[in-house]
Parts: C-alpha cells; sequence; structure tokens
C-alpha cells in the first residue's frame, strides 16, 4: 500500500508541477526535503537518540523497566500475545506510550525505536511487519496526548482568551482515534491481503536481545538510605510540579495545570531518575550510558533513507499545488461536513508532514482569529491526530521494514476517526 502512495505522490506532483508550471518550485522542494531529511530530522534525532538510548540502557540494566512493564503486564500481553511478556520491548512500549500521552516527543520517537529494534529480535520475517510491529505503530499514530502542548502555545501566542479550551475537545478525538487504530489493526490483521508471506524456509538469527538481559550476578536490594535518597529526589519534582501548577495561569483549571506541570518537568525527572537509581543498584553508570548510546547515530543512518523517500514525495506534491487542487474539489464536500475549508489542507497534510501541519494551523490563527470556530477545530485536529506517513517511515527504517502490511491503513483509519471526531465535538462545544 505504501509502494502505491509514494508512487502517486511523485508522478502526481511531477505531472501537476509540469502542467501548473511549477517546475522549479517542484525541484527546488525534492532538494529542499532530501536537505532537510539529513540535516534537520535526521542528524538531530541522532543526538537525541544516543542520550536517550543510553538512559533507556540504563534503566534496564538496573531492573528499572521489568518493573515497569510488570504494571501493565495483563493490558500489554493482550496488546501484544506474540511477544514475551519478559521482553525487553515491553518496558520500551510502556515509556514510549507515557512520553507521547505526555507529549514529550524529543523522548517519546527515540525509546519507540527502541521499542521497534526489540519487536525485530522477534521477527521470523525480517523485512516484513508483524502483527506486534503494526500494533505498536497503530498505538504511536493514534496515541492519547493529554495536552496539545503546540497548538495551546501558538494559540495563546496570539492572544486567545482561553487557549486551553481546545485541551478536552483534542482529548475526545485522539481518544477515538485511538480506539479505532487498535480495533482496525486487530481487524485488518485477519485479512487475507494483509497477511505475511509464507515462512521461509531458513531463519536466520536476528540481533537484539529477547528477553531482558540476563545478569551473572543479581543486583542489590535498595537499602534503607539508599530508599531514602531515592525517595528525596521523587519528593523535590514531586514538589516542583506542585509548586508550577499552584503559580500557573489563574483561568487554568486545576487538573489541566496539573498536567502542564508535569509535562514540564517529565524529561528532566527522567534523565536525573534513571542514572540515580541504577548507582543505587551498583550498576556502572558512565559505562553503561556509552554502551547504550552507541546506537543513536546508528539508527540515524537506518532511518535516512526511508525519510528522504517520503519527505521528498511530499514536498514534490505539495509544491506542484496538489494540496490546493485537492482544497479546491473537495469544496463542495465541505459544506456538507461542516469543514471550513481553510482547515482542509491541515486535514491533508497532518498525516505527511507535522511542521508542515504546525505551519498550516499558525496561518489558519492569524487569518481567523484564535478564538474563531475554525481555529479552535484545526487545534482539536491538530491535537487529536498523528503525522502516520512520517512515524512508518521513521519507526519502519529503524529496522529495514519494507512490506508494512496493514499498518498505513490502520494508521490512516485512525486519522479519519480523529478528523470525524473533531468535527462532532467542535460543533458542540464551539459552534454559534
Amino acid at each position: 500500500m505504501l509502494n502505491y502512495l509514494w508512487l502517486g505522490l511523485i508522478l502526481c506532483g511531477v505531472v501537476l508541477g509540469v502542467l501548473n508550471g511549477k517546475t522549479e518550485a517542484v525541484t527546488a522542494a525534492t532538494f529542499d526535503a532530501a536537505k532537510a531529511s539529513l540535516m534537520t530530522i535526521a542528524l538531530p534525532l541522532g543526538a537525541v537518540m544516543a542520550l536517550w538510548l543510553g538512559i533507556m540502557r540504563l534503566a534496564e540494566k538496573s531492573g528499572a523497566v521489568e518493573r515497569l512493564s510488570s504494571f501493565l503486564k495483563p493490558l500489554l500481553t493482550r496488546l501484544f500475545p506474540d511477544v514475551p511478556a519478559d521482553h525487553s520491548a515491553m518496558g520500551a512500549i510502556v515509556m514510549n506510550i507515557a512520553a507521547n500521552m505526555l507529549g514529550l516527543g524529543n523522548a517519546a520517537t527515540p525509546l519507540g525505536l527502541r521499542a521497534m529494534q526489540g519487536l525485530e529480535s522477534l521477527n521470523p520475517r525480517p523485512g516484513t511487519a508483524t502483527n506486534a510491529m503494526c500494533t505498536f505503530l497503530a498505538i504511536n499514530t493514534s496515541s492519547v496526548q493529554l495536552i496539545p502542548a503546540t497548538a495551546v502555545g501558538i494559540l495563546a501566542a496570539a492572544g486567545s482568551i482561553h487557549p486551553t479550551a481546545i485541551i478536552g475537545t483534542a482529548l475526545v478525538a485522539s481518544t477515538c482515534s485511538f480506539v479505532t487504530g487498535i480495533v482496525s489493526v486487530k481487524l485488518l490483521q485477519r485479512l487475507p491481503m494483509f497477511s505475511p508471506a509464507p515462512m521461509p524456509a531458513v531463519i536466520l538469527p536476528t540481533s537484539g536481545e529477547t528477553v531482558f538481559p540476563a545478569r551473572t550476578e543479581p543486583l542489590p536490594e535498595l537499602s534503607l538510605w539508599r530508599k531514602v535518597l531515592l525517595g528525596a529526589y521523587v519528593l523535590l519534582f514531586a514538589f516542583t510540579i506542585a509548586h508550577l501548577a499552584l503559580i500557573g495561569d489563574a483561568q487554568t483549571s486545576w487538573p489541566i495545570a496539573l498536567i502542564q506541570s508535569i509535562s514540564l518537568v517529565a524529561i528532566p525527572f527522567l534523565i536525573g531518575f534513571f542514572p540515580l537509581y541504577a548507582a543505587l543498584r551498583g550498576v556502572a553508570v558512565y559505562e553503561e550510558f556509552i554502551e547504550g548510546a552507541k546506537e543513536g547515530i546508528q539508527v540515524a543512518l537506518r532511518i535516512f533513507p526511508y525519510l528522504v523517500a517520503i519527505l521528498v514525495a511530499v514536498g514534490i506534491f505539495r509544491a506542484a499545488g496538489g494540496i490546493d487542487i485537492l482544497t479546491r474539489l473537495l469544496s463542495p464536500v465541505l459544506d456538507l461536513i461542516g469543514l471550513p475549508p481553510q482547515v482542509l489542507p491541515l486535514v491533508l497534510v497532518r498525516p505527511m508532514s507535522g511542521s508542515a501541519a504546525t505551519g498550516l494551523f499558525a496561518e489558519i490563527v492569524k487569518a481567523c482569529g484564535p478564538d474563531s470556530y475554525a481555529a479552535h477545530l484545526a487545534g482539536t485536529i491538530l491535537g487529536g491526530t498523528e503525522t502516520t506517513l512520517y512515524v512508518l517511515a521513521v519507526y519502519f527504517g529503524s529496522v529495514a521494514i519494507r512490506k508494512g502490511r496493514h499498518a498505513l491503513a490502520a494508521g490512516l483509519l485512525a486519522d479519519a476517526a480523529g478528523v470525524a471526531a473533531s468535527l462532532v465535538i467542535c460543533r458542540l462545544v464551539f459552534k454559534q
């Protein structure tokens, strides 16, 4: 499916560019996208990956991941029945979901890539996505986000009276998207057209850990003074979160202010917590961090070709005027469903490019006003959907998956559900 979509974007973009006299813009977009895939995404992501893979290794070596995943073991075993309950990917999946819910994109992506590497170690058909991989991608392309921080920030900067008004509507939309994504991926995997190829006669060994790393010696239990030190660290950040929530915007309700405070403090807390916990359990923190961080640049290089492919295709289609043509063609349908024409480009671009969708949202806010129905609807869609094509390119590219099976279909269905839910909830809440 991804093959046809990619080819369609390329050919439509080239043909439209010729017909519209925009060949120069298409050429510029092609090289700009290729350059951005390396300089703007792959290399910075490699540096962030090095940091979080190092932290993740400390979490694994200290046993923190095992304990974390054990809390959600009943749910995870239902969602991922093909993955052993004690597999290292389970902990990474839990941490990825938590980071996505808090809107911690810089942490969520590296943790998700680490989970994909763990799932690939169980893959009997290298190059073809497993059911577990497709389920994990469905979760990431439809994840529930508690606070759409980017959209709220743009509305606040534009002078909105109530910039946090979209938090509730975006939560409803992302929840509908999440449920649709999970149901879709479980149903689609049963269809013959998405069945994996027959098992190869010889299965080559795959790299990666199949369970949590075996230890030659058991880790020491935390003594009383170590527990006191760890507790003091946790209390420090708990007081910080409470303080930030209390001194926040007076117009913001306490639960929302609390979630916003947790989002602000979460990354510093995690960066300090896992090294401290590992050190207290006798792990050589510096050496283990370096071993984990070594994988960061390697992952960035693996995903680079996939980024080039998807970003160039999207860039050509946009530069040729494809989005504008679709907007004009679909304008009669927009009136029937109550979608303002200014919002349609955002709906079309959102599955392909997060930065482009954010730019379009900023333009909608500027043109229609930060407290307009169009701005509220666009912000809800931005917070309730995900960049499906980008997520698939990065995650599948990290483990060289070429046949994504039903992952794309499930992701697009989740996006459609998120947009539909946004229309319904925004008409009920914001439409005058």
